[in-house]
C-alpha cells in the first residue's frame, strides 16, 4: 500500500505541469479558463509538496519504530 501512495504523489506533479501548459496555451484565447488552470496548477503543486513531506515523515517514523 505504501508504494501506491509513493506513486500517487507524482500524479499531482504531472497534473500541475499539464495545467501550467494548458494555462499558457489558453492565455491569449480564453483567459478565464487559463485562470482556472493556473489555480489547479497551484493547488496540485502545493498538494505534491505537502504529501511528499508527510510521506517522508511517516516513512522516517516507520523506520525508527522498526529499529
Amino acid at each position: 500500500m505504501g508504494k501506491f501512495f509513493k506513486y500517487t504523489i507524482y500524479v499531482n506533479l504531472i497534473i500541475a505541469i499539464l495545467s501550467t501548459i494548458m494555462a499558457f496555451n489558453l492565455w491569449d484565447t480564453d483567459r478565464n479558463r487559463a485562470y482556472i488552470f493556473i489555480f489547479l496548477a497551484v493547488i496540485t503543486g502545493f498538494m505534491f509538496f505537502f504529501r511528499r513531506f508527510y510521506f517522508k515523515k511517516f516513512e522516517q517514523r516507520k523506520r525508527d519504530n522498526q529499529n
